[in-house]
């Protein structure tokens, strides 16, 4: 909704402005710990470029340029199975047969949620090399913090992670889109949900969790963001989802299943 408003780099520094005073409050009464060495707040920065600015420069860009929103999710909820694929070969976690079964459920129920929003008329090179340089992204920047910033105050890192990506964006906001903006009650709102409840709240959950977790464990998690959409699109607009969307969530639901569930433990 708010690239309506604001064109993908200038909406995106609207919303490191909003998100970093957000955090100045609870960092002054929190006070948490900050980066010890250069070489920690470095990998902080690296992490939150790939996360913050350029994954979503590239899934903004995607649909600015007229990527429909089922393509983009389709292809973005691809980072469960990379992140398996990378998982198993270089971080040494084993996927049991169950696992990666759930893994291409989990997919294939996310195929079919979003299925009526496929469209393929407006796809372009442009929009395809963005979303894809989003997808790269954002499984890059997840295993990189989890490797290099395990233990990393997520609130003082979120800070640096939003000043990062908005030294980088904020340039480009006026160099590249003029910095343009529609100011309204619509942008606003789009910003402040974006900020709170994913940026800040769902980022720092899936930190949280992949520092306990197996990565493909808790990145399958992810493949829950469209059903939470179907959701919000019935309280908000009453928009019913169709029978192919209900089972798509079922099947969504239960990769997701398949993928976390601990089997019994050996006595």
């Amino acid at each position: 909704m708010g690239l309506q408003y604001a064109a993908p780099f200038t909406f995106l520094s609207l919303r490191y402005v909003f998100g970093l005073l957000c955090l100045a409050p609870a960092l002054i009464v929190l006070r948490p710990a900050w980066p010890r060495s250069r070489a920690e707040l470095m990998h902080l920065v690296v992490a939150g470029l790939l996360m913050h600015g350029i994954q979503l420069s590239g899934s903004h860009y995607a649909q600015y340029l007229g990527l429909s929103a089922g393509i983009t999710a389709l292809i973005l909820s691809v980072q469960p199975l990379l992140t398996a694929m990378i998982a198993s070969r270089w971080l040494h976690e084993a996927l049991a047969p169950r696992q990666w079964t759930g893994v291409a459920l989990g997919l294939g129920g996310v195929a079919l949620v979003v299925w009526h929003k496929i469209d393929v008329r407006e796809l372009t090179a442009g929009s395809l090399v963005a979303v894809g340089v989003s997808l790269a992204c954002v499984t890059a920047g997840t295993l990189y913090q989890r490797v290099f910033c395990p233990t990393a105050n997520l609130h003082s890192g979120a800070f640096i992670q939003f000043a990062a990506s908005l030294a980088l964006l904020a340039p480009l906001a006026f160099v590249v889109e003029g910095a343009q903006v529609r100011w309204s009650w619509q942008l606003l709102g789009s910003i402040a949900f974006l900020v709170i409840l994913a940026s800040i709240f769902a980022v720092n959950a899936l930190h949280t969790l992949m520092r306990h977790g197996q990565a493909t464990r808790v990145t399958s998690i992810l493949y829950l963001t469209p059903v939470f959409a179907v959701a919000l699109e019935y309280l908000m607009f009453g928009v019913v989802p169709s029978s192919l969307a209900f089972l798509g969530i079922a099947l969504t639901c239960g990769g997701v299943a398949l993928v976390a569930w601990r089997g019994a433990r050996a006595p």
